[in-house]
């Protein structure tokens, strides 16, 4: 087994479930790439790359702009070193960031850029997509605002209550009553006299983490079965780069953002995470494995790609 193929055992590591947009960029000063080379002559468990075999020496984290062609495409992306024991890959705002440890050959480098080639180019086009998308306004939450969930437009309505409940001459803040209306699809919040928009944003966050957990309860233990796997316990997470993990001791954690997607996206991403029990990677396996207890897995997935955090109603 050569050197390359090694290295890349070793050091890659894949991440393909992190579909939210992060909020911040680093801000680089790009230095100037460097002319790609030629495609090595013996033509066995080698890719083209773009600059010699012994890289040059990097100090400390600093970041280099580099360039590879990848069939007949350009691709610019930034390397970082780090003392981390396995090659990261992000999409962000600038592009490809790739960190891996110091160790690491450039060669193995980009071997592992041409395993992932798929996936990154997908990445990068539907970052583009997302770029060129019109941005929402920003919701005010009033009467009439209209929120995802369960993948339909819920529409949010605000009574107020006439009545202030009173101890001695003190008044107290009455937090929000809230009803669901399936047919007609609203929220109805009955809020005191006078409730600001920061109470009606709190009682409606409140109220969806409580429906996702019912929800996720309420499919986990299905899933479960048809895998043959036991799962210890659901949490919900607010990761902004996950919608989803399991750890080998079974502890799920579900983005409660689900709860803004259709019935069908949120059993895929149970499906997803319940099937690392048997398989803790995404390997042809695993895919078989989320394929035989979820076979539109792939549109599901489509589906999920399409939105990112800042399609999302914000909360903080």
């Amino acid at each position: 087994m050569s050197s390359i193929v090694k290295a890349i055992q070793l050091a890659l590591q894949f991440d393909l479930f992190s579909d939210f947009l992060l909020t911040e960029r680093r801000k680089l000063t790009p230095t100037a790439p460097e002319k790609p080379g030629s495609t090595p002559t013996n033509g066995i468990n080698e890719v083209p790359r773009s600059e010699p075999t012994v890289p040059p020496r990097e100090n400390g984290n600093t970041i280099n702009k580099r360039r590879i062609l990848i069939n007949n495409t350009l691709l610019e992306y930034e390397l970082q070193r780090s003392k981390r024991r396995s090659i990261g890959f992000l999409i962000n705002e600038d592009g490809l960031r790739i960190t891996a440890p110091r160790w690491v050959t450039i060669a193995a480098i980009e071997a592992a850029i041409h395993e992932k080639q798929r996936w990154i180019l997908r990445k990068l086009s539907e970052r583009k997509e997302r770029t060129l998308r019109k941005p929402k306004p920003e919701l005010i939450w009033r009467d009439g605002a209209t929120i995802p969930y369960l993948g339909k437009e819920m529409v949010l309505r605000t009574i107020t209550e006439s009545t202030i409940e009173m101890h001695g001459d003190a008044r107290i803040k009455i937090s929000a009553d809230i009803r669901f209306d399936p047919e007609a699809y609203e929220l109805r919040l009955y809020l005191p006299q006078h409730a600001s928009e920061q109470l009606i944003k709190d009682s409606v966050l409140s109220w969806l983490k409580k429906q996702a957990t019912n929800e996720f309860n309420q499919r986990l233990p299905g899933f479960a079965e048809k895998l043959n796997v036991r799962y210890h316990s659901m949490s919900l997470s607010s990761a902004a780069t996950r919608w989803g993990s399991c750890t080998s001791q079974g502890k799920i954690r579900l983005n409660w953002r689900l709860i803004h997607f259709s019935p069908f996206v949120i059993e895929y991403v149970i499906a997803h995470e319940l099937a690392h029990l048997k398989e803790m990677n995404h390997s042809p396996r695993f895919w078989a494995t989320v394929e035989s207890v979820f076979p539109d897995y792939d549109i599901a997935r489509h589906q999920l790609r399409l939105h990112a955090t800042s399609d999302l109603p914000y909360f903080e």
